[in-house]
Order: C-alpha cells, then structure tokens, then sequence
C-alpha cells in the first residue's frame, strides 16, 4: 500500500467524518427556522427527524457487512453520493412527510460512514490512537459546522439552502473520490498497517458486553446533546443575540469546535496510557460538568456545554482503539457496525425523548439529569473491560512504516 493511499484514505476518512456529523445535525438548526415559517409546534416538527436518526443507527450493521463482504471504498462512493442526493431532495420537500422522506436518505445513506470508514482508517494507521484523534477533530468539526452553516444559509438564503448547497459540495467529493479511486490512488487494504497481538476469546467476549453497555451509554449523551443543544440555547440564551438564527447556531459551533481539540489530546492519551483508564476517567469527569450546564441560564453555559462535549467526545480514539484492538480484522467492519447501532441507533431513544420531556415539561433540564445517569452507567462498566494488553513493540510500527 503506498503512502498516498494511506493519505487520502485519512482525507476522505475524515471527511466524510465531517459530513456524516454535519448533514444529520442541518434539521436540529432548520427546525426553529421552520417553526416559525410553517407555525406548527416544536416538537411535532422535530419528531420528523426521529426516522433519519434511526437509521443513522440501524442501517450501520448491513453497512459494516458490505463493507467487509464487498468493498470498503465502494461503500464509501455510496456514502458520498446518497447523503448529498438526499440533502438536496430534503431541501426541495414541500411537505412535512416529503422531509422527513429526504432527512431518512440521508440517515440511511449516513450510516455507512462510521462502520466501513473508522475501520478502513484503521487498517491504513500506523499510530491509531493519533489517526483517529485527527479523524475525530473532523467528525467534531462537522457537528460543530452544522448549526453554523444551518443558521449561516437560513439567514441569507432560506431554510432550503441550508440543504441544497450542502448536498452538491458532497456530491462534489463523492466525484473526486471515484476519480482517486478508479486511478488506484485510493487502494482497499486487506490487512492491518500495523499488526497487533491477537486477543484471547474470553476477551473478546468480555469487551463485546462490557462495550455494548458503555458505547450505548455514550452514543445517548453525543447523540440527545447534539440535537438538543440549539433548543437549550434558544431558550435559555437566545435574549444575547436577538433571537438570531446565525448567533444560536454560532454559538453550538463554539461548543463543538472547541471541543474538536480533545479529540487530539484523547488520541495521544490512547496511544501512550491504557485504554480503559484512558476511558474510565472521561465518563467518570462527565458528570459534574453535567450538572452545572443543567444549573446555569447565562452565556457561561457555552464554555460548560464545550467542556462537556469535549470529555464526551476525548474517549472516543479509545473507546475505537478498544473495538479495534478485540476484533479480527475480516469482522471489523460488522464490529463497528454493531457499535453504531447501538451508539447512533439504540441510543436515538434519547433523541426521540426530547420532544417528550419538552412537550411534558416545556424545558429540557430533565434531559441533563438522564445524561449524567448515562454518564455514571459508561463509568462503571468502563472498570470491568479487561487490563490492556502489551502494546505492538515500537519496531514493529517503524517497520510498518
């Protein structure tokens, strides 16, 4: 495999982490604009995204099969091609049953990304743990993007912008991917760059229940925080910026673009500590910053909200490095394709709670009190996942190299 290859498998990668952030997360900011376009409530509206966000989840496992069965980089094509159709046909809906059509293409689509791309990263990395921290600054960076970009189109140009522009950019990439591709500039890899020790069976068995309970525990917290976040901050901070859809959404863009940073500190922290503690500790660190962003009605929520993405997100290049490390490589693309089941599908529950607790409630402070219970659960499984194993003798990896 030369060493273009593996760059552009890291630059596609990462895009497309961007994009699979980005294009879910355009509705939560479209939502309000709509709101008040459309006059129907809140919480009937967002209910038309609970589809997309099921199957952001629950098409990951037929996407991690084909890409382990089939072709990685083909799957990817797909990614590239149908969330950028689907945001388009979003962007031309009339209706709120033909959006909530084009939100579910773009779910469905949406979902090959993390089970064939983090895996196909993976076997290209030299350093994973730093490879994944840079891929996860994307994925943040495009949740970070969304309610911006969202805000940024619906401001200047309507809500249908916010769609159509988006989707032609990633059917722009999905162009210059085919090309890298059908020139063998982009190569499918079979093994992994860096060969690591072979986990034993109990192991394994011993990861995959211990991580199925922490990673549905985690995907809740990105999940419910990412679609929440645009409301909580309308509610409570909209006053500061003249209800403007542009300071809303640049406000969540701070949260997550800072945030991006610890995905970098959580990939060294990955390479050179042991995993679970590396994982163990950011669950545990949640709680607290939970409970004051729960407390506060003032602009101080922006720094506390970034703080509490930011551990939420550095456990991630661990919690990947964890299901890398314990599963063959012919069965990762289904391994990671279970673990977004759970984190993006299963735990698109606390996504479909959130019109309940507001329409109950009329805020979303109960929604803080299950992400610090989701937190605490994460931590005490954490502790039970197996002591890690001795690392790949650093001359192995500059052999790799």
């Amino acid at each position: 495999m030369s060493r273009s290859s593996g760059f552009l498998t890291l630059v596609f990668s990462s895009l497309a982490h961007t994009y699979s952030h980005l294009f879910t997360l355009l509705y939560a900011t479209v939502v309000l604009v709509l709101e008040r376009e459309w006059g129907l409530g809140y919480d009937t509206l967002f209910a038309l995204s609970i589809p997309m966000s099921v199957l952001f989840g629950a098409a990951a496992l037929p996407a991690g099969w084909m890409g382990d069965k089939w072709s990685a980089s083909g799957m990817m094509a797909l990614f590239f091609f149908g969330v950028g159709l689907g945001s388009i046909a979003t962007g031309l809906a009339d209706t709120p049953l033909t959006i909530c059509l084009g939100l579910a293409v773009i779910g469905l689509f949406g979902a090959i990304y993390h089970p064939v791309g983090i895996p196909w990263l993976v076997r290209n990395a030299v350093n994973r743990g730093r490879a994944l921290g840079i891929n996860g600054v994307f994925g943040s960076v495009g949740t970070a993007a969304a309610a911006l970009v969202a805000g940024f189109l619906a401001d200047l140009y309507g809500w249908r912008a916010a769609f159509i522009l988006p989707g032609a950019v990633c059917l722009i990439t999905g162009v210059a991917f085919l090309w890298a591709r059908q020139t063998d500039r982009l190569l499918d890899r079979g093994e992994d760059a860096v060969p690591t020790p072979p986990p034993g069976k109990s192991d394994i068995w011993r990861v995959f229940w211990v991580m199925s309970a922490t990673m549905l525990c985690t995907g809740l917290i990105f999940q419910a925080t990412a679609f929440a976040l645009p409301k909580i901050f309308d509610t409570r901070l909209s006053g500061f910026f003249n209800d403007s859809m542009l300071g809303i959404g640049g406000m969540v863009t701070i949260v997550y673009t800072t945030s991006a940073l610890s995905q970098i500190i959580g990939g060294e922290l990955a390479d050179r500590y042991a995993l679970r503690s590396v994982y163990a500790a950011v669950q545990w660190l949640q709680i607290p910053v939970i409970i004051i962003a729960m407390m506060l009605i003032h602009p101080a929520l922006v720094p506390v909200a970034a703080l509490m993405v930011s551990l939420n997100v550095a456990g991630q290049a661990a919690e990947n490095s964890l299901l890398a490390k314990y599963t063959p490589p012919q069965w990762r693309g289904r391994a990671f394709g279970g673990k977004f089941v759970l984190t993006l599908g299963v735990s698109s529950l606390g996504v479909a709670v959130i019109p309940v607790i507001y329409r109950v409630t009329g805020t979303l402070d109960v929604l803080f009190i299950l992400l610090a219970a989701a937190a605490a659960g994460a931590g005490i499984f954490a502790l039970l996942l197996p002591r890690d194993r001795a690392a790949v003798p650093q001359s192995v990896a500059q052999a790799a190299e």
